[in-house]
This record gives structure tokens, sequence and C-alpha cells, in this order.
């Protein structure tokens, strides 16, 4: 099955797209192309509506992607979905997604703040968390608050760039999610780069600049293992 055209990938604030149903089951429907982004990274999947020819609109409840990490399911809310060929219209709550983007860029800078690998990450609308391999815990809830409403208010640019897996080998500090590694098989990588602050492989959506994320605050620090510590933070 030929893969789904991710335009959220070179655009982040497309809300909207038309596109050909390719194929129908169980488990979701499959677009040629979509601005859906499909849960994965940490980051949830969108949600939103699909609007048929007829005029029909189908609430879309999740995104997610099929067993083989190319082809992006559209799960909805219906008994009667769309027909293979189809032109269809998708769109997302965008009101939801732009949270999850400032989120996921708010999450960059906390790991600007605290410079240890990553073993864990979650985006949702209301909250977001970074876990870090910390074995002991210095980290002050206030201190990382006034430190990252910093960065953010020093409005640095947010740029997407590629490289090739080559390129990623040679440079193996750029990923660092413990455990993680870009998908295989494909021959550019896709990067989030916040000059002079982070650069490293990322699949997800971000504003174009820091202050677009608004005033945050570290809501929780908490202690998960010996060696993991949790940051929660949420915009304010």
């Amino acid at each position: 099955m030929p893969q789904t055209h991710k335009l959220f990938d070179d655009d982040a604030y497309l809300d909207r797209c038309e596109a050909t149903v390719t194929a129908v089951s169980a488990e979701g429907v499959e677009l040629d192309a979509t601005v859906c982004y499909a849960r994965s990274g940490g980051q949830a999947g969108d949600t939103g509506t699909l609007t048929l020819a007829d005029g029909r609109s189908l609430a879309l409840i999740d995104t997610v992607y099929a067993d083989d990490r190319q082809r992006i399911l559209h799960v909805l809310q219906t008994d009667a979905p769309p027909q293979v060929g189809e032109r269809v219209q998708v769109a997302i709550d965008w009101d939801r997604r732009h949270r999850l983007m400032r989120l996921h860029t708010c999450l960059h800078l906390l790991g600007v703040l605290v410079p240890v690998p990553v073993t864990g990450c979650s985006i949702s609308p209301d909250s977001a968390r970074l876990d870090f391999d910390l074995p002991e815990s210095t980290l002050d809830k206030t201190d990382l608050t006034e430190r990252l409403n910093a960065l953010i208010t020093a409005s640095h640019a947010v740029n997407v760039d590629r490289i090739t897996p080559e390129q990623l080998a040679a440079q193996p500090d750029l990923v660092r999610t413990a455990g993680a590694a870009p998908p295989g098989g494909t021959s550019t990588i896709r990067i989030i780069d916040i000059p002079g602050l982070d650069r490293q492989p990322c699949g997800g959506t971000h504003v174009r600049s820091t202050a677009e994320i608004g005033t945050v605050a570290v809501t929780k620090i908490e202690k998960k293992s010996r060696t993991n510590r949790r940051v929660v933070v949420q915009l304010a």
C-alpha cells in the first residue's frame, strides 16, 4: 500500500485539506494525503472532522499509524464510512492542535534546561512531560518555570530542517531520547532546529517561534525511579 503524504511535516499550520480515500477498514480510513498528525513520539494524534462529498460530516476521534508506520489511519465515529476513491475534506480541531504544538515546542526548551538523556515523553492538549535520566535531582519548579519563560519570551525561531541518515550517524549526539531512533528506510530525516539552543530529530508539530508558546508553568517534579525524574509543564 502507498504511504500517506504527511502535509503536516512541511506546514504544521495547515488545518484542512482535500484528499482521496485509499482504503477503509475496521481500524480506520486511509487517505492519499492528510493534515492530521498521527499519534507518535509521545504526541497525541489529531481529532477533527471528515466531510464527505454528500455533505455529511463525520467525527474524527483519533489519528494513528498503521503497523507499517507509513500509512495513517483516521479513526471515525461512524457506522457509515466513506468509500474507496471518494473525495473528502479532512479538518483538524485547530485549537487542540495548536496547544499540542505549543507544548511540544516547550518540551524542546525544557530539554535545553535539563541537559541529560530523555527517557520518556508525553504531550496532551492539557499538559506535557519529559522523563529524565537524573539520579539526583536538583530541579526546582520555580527556577525551571522562570528560565523556561525567559527562553519563550526571547522569541527564538523554530525551524524545520532535513539531513540524511549518514549525516545523523555522524552526529549521534543529536538523538536525545534514550533507546529511540528516527524511522529507517527514509532518504532524509526531519530535524527541529532552534538555533543556538536545540537541534534534534523530531516528527512532531511545532510553532514557528518560541514566543507563540505563551506563558507556561512547571507544575510537578516527581521521582519515578532511582534514576528517573519526571517534569510536567502546563500552559498558563
